[in-house]
């Protein structure tokens, strides 16, 4: 497990520098960022393992460390401009057998960045199909993506 310290002067730029360093360097299953442009905005997002947070990121973050816990991560992006977009995030995952699990997002401010994060359990080799809406003013968009996660 990558346990990185890094002294910044943002309390959250550690959290996005350790993100990319874990998807350029982790040896385990791990899906990449991935990217769907939807409308006028292109959607980052990521599903990672929440004992890849080392125990600093996760306290000032308020996410509890577990090898039964995932963080979802999802950023928006105007498509032309790449300026982030102040949205509104709500949505599930279901497994496959069809439990539903709310998420409740949480926005984080990093500078000019923003991530929505959550955190939900899951058992081993549990495949989820995520249904992610955005919402800035009159313009919904819906994410929808599937991962499989692992316990670590």
């Amino acid at each position: 497990m990558l346990n990185l310290t890094f002294k910044t002067p943002s309390s959250n730029t550690p959290f996005i520098v350790m993100l990319i360093l874990v998807m350029c360097f982790s040896s385990t299953k791990l899906s990449a960022e991935q990217k769907k442009t939807l409308g006028d905005w292109d959607v980052h997002y990521i599903v990672l393992n929440t004992t890849f947070l080392s125990p600093e990121i996760a306290k000032a973050n308020n996410i509890v460390r577990s090898k039964y816990n995932a963080l979802v991560n999802i950023s928006v992006l105007d498509k032309d401009s790449k300026i982030a977009q102040n949205v509104s995030v709500s949505g599930d995952a279901r497994n496959l057998l069809g439990n539903s699990k709310q998420l409740n997002f949480k926005k984080v401010s990093d500078g000019d960045a923003i991530y929505y994060l959550a955190v939900m359990n899951h058992d081993h080799r549990e495949t989820y199909r995520f249904n992610i809406e955005l919402r800035l003013g009159n313009e919904v968009q819906t994410l929808k993506f599937q991962e499989e996660l692992y316990v670590n």
